[in-house]
């Protein structure tokens, strides 16, 4: 029950956050892109120009022609300039799109913990669902978000929450709290390993 009531909250928290995002005409917050970022590159009808590039260290893209490109630390808009100058070398009106994934980290009582690498318009809500929700054990209503050095702490189990809405930025860590440990969870173990030590002092007292 506990477990169906968690998943209830979060496919809430998940359509909260779609419909705030259609509401928003200003479009989602871009953080920009870090190292170990992708970025996808789409040229129509040149495919040798495109690719699903990933950020170097350096902050330009891992690829043979793009490599002078940076595209870190910049908003969606200056990045896509800085592409089309510089394929103006072997397109007189180049026509291309791009799409930025973001790398984050969702950890802690989760089903799926893992690194994943998604839009940045991703919302906190869709990242926990992206990653299978909550284990049996996870709080919704206990969440930590690692951003920048600093600690945000966040409650999904409410739908009307301002932190559905949230956005992802690259590098985010994000952690689901576990629920305390009941007594019967307690009890159980330590009972069988008492039992076990009793199993083993008995024989050596035969």
């Amino acid at each position: 029950m506990i477990l169906h009531k968690r998943v209830f909250f979060a496919l809430v928290a998940v359509l909260a956050a779609s419909d705030v995002s259609a509401q928003n005409p200003a479009g989602p917050v871009y953080g920009g892109l870090s190292p170990g970022d992708q970025l996808v590159i789409t040229v129509w009808r040149k495919p040798e120009l495109s690719c699903e590039c990933i950020v170097a260290a350096n902050g330009t893209v891992i690829h043979p022609l793009y490599r002078e490109v940076n595209v870190t630390g910049a908003t969606l808009p200056v990045v896509e300039e800085r592409l089309r100058t510089f394929l103006t070398r072997y397109e007189q009106n180049p026509q291309f799109v791009i799409q930025p994934l973001v790398r984050i980290i969702v950890g802690g009582e989760i089903r799926t913990p893992n690194i994943y690498t998604v839009p940045p318009e991703t919302t906190i809500a869709q990242a926990v669902a992206i990653a299978g929700g909550p284990t049996e054990r996870g709080r919704l209503e206990k969440i930590k978000i690692i951003r920048d050095r600093q600690e945000i702490a966040l409650d999904l189990s409410r739908p009307d929450s301002d932190a559905a809405i949230l956005q992802i930025r690259s590098g985010d860590q994000i952690l689901i709290g576990r629920r305390g440990i009941s007594a019967r969870e307690i009890v159980g173990p330590v009972a069988s390993t008492i039992a076990a030590v009793a199993g083993i002092v008995g024989i050596f007292l035969r």
